[in-house]
């Protein structure tokens, strides 16, 4: 390969900033990890497999950590605009709930870690939404500022606590927090619709947020497992169903959706893939059979190829030097 062509961004450390939206890697690293810790257990598939995945996931949460909080003493200005900005402000909400599934990956080698990173993230992504819902509440938004991106503030946060506060042992907040995210996104969700519906189509750098609209039912599916026991009910399976719906029509807007040329951004559709392949694995866990067995293992496949390749492509892109957005390289070339 020409030297030409691989350009490894070798940056000085005070000089890159990192979009908080970089963040969503480790959802589906996290998300992706987590579907084999299940598939190894139900299937006898090698463990260290996804045991690989959650350690490139923690690998990568504390380096994006580290240069994020940097950003805020080497690029404040960077950062506020950021912070004000009525789309990007919401993926601000990526970095406690990344740090969340962290804390999941961490917690079968150490509860107290997992347990006392849990607890300030859980604080962390209530704080946020707190803040970032009541400055909604107080209008002045523009109808076409209005995206998925909005579950960041307060859904994501909400499913997610609820997922690790079970798998930690605290069933009753894991309720508590299931509501908060479940009716946030109840109530999001016809604004988003009838944004969609009604406005001007998403300009193509923000159409891949669209992966963001897979998320809650598939999440909140998840999570419901975690809060409840015993066989599935029917409220479990309807969250599911909804889930495969958002699929398939995000596979039919998939041409629309890739007018935008790969980046980053597409991470946005890991979070809710890998939770959509995760949940039918908790339902046969829990006592399906029949054609979720089936539905499991296609999910699971196509989770691989999908967070696989969009994986693929972020490597390219680091290794080409072109993984930064213009806003953000401009003070690191």
């Amino acid at each position: 390969m020409r030297k030409s062509r691989l350009k490894f961004a070798v940056l000085k450390a005070d000089r890159i900033t990192v979009p908080a939206s970089f963040f969503g890697m480790i959802l589906g690293l996290v998300g992706l990890g987590n579907c084999w810790r299940v598939a190894a257990k139900l299937w006898h598939l090698p463990v260290w497999i996804g045991e690989a995945i959650m350690l490139v996931a923690v690998i990568v949460w504390l380096v994006l950590l580290v240069l994020y909080f940097g950003k805020w003493l080497w690029a404040r200005e960077e950062a506020l605009a950021e912070f004000e900005h009525p789309v990007s402000c919401c993926f601000i909400g990526l970095v406690p709930v990344s740090s969340l599934l962290v804390a999941l990956a961490i917690a079968p080698y150490s509860h107290t870690i997992a347990v006392r990173l849990f607890m300030v993230s859980a604080i962390g992504q209530l704080g946020f939404g707190v803040y970032r819902s009541g400055q909604f509440w107080m209008g002045g938004r523009k109808p076409e500022a209005t995206t998925p991106v909005l579950y960041l503030t307060g859904v994501a946060g909400g499913l997610v606590s609820a997922i690790v506060a079970s798998s930690l042992g605290y069933r009753e907040w894991g309720a508590l927090l299931f509501g908060m995210g479940l009716f946030s996104w109840l109530a999001l969700e016809s604004i988003i619709m009838q944004r969609l519906y009604l406005l001007e189509a998403l300009p193509k750098p923000l159409r891949p947020t669209l992966g963001i609209q897979l998320a809650p039912p598939a999440v909140g599916c998840v999570a419901y497992l975690s809060i409840t026991s015993g066989q599935p009910d029917i409220f479990a399976q309807m969250l599911f169903g909804y889930g495969l719906l958002q699929a398939l029509i995000l596979l039919r807007v998939l041409p629309w959706l890739c007018q935008q040329p790969f980046a980053a951004s597409y991470w946005a559709f890991t979070l809710g893939v890998a939770a959509l392949s995760l949940a039918p694995w908790r339902l046969v866990e829990r006592g399906m059979t029949g054609m979720m067995e089936g539905l499991a293992v296609l999910l699971f496949i196509g989770a691989n190829i999908v967070i696989g390749s969009i994986a693929l492509g972020t490597v390219r892109l680091l290794l080409w030097g072109k993984l930064l957005p213009p806003s953000a390289s401009a003070k690191a070339t």
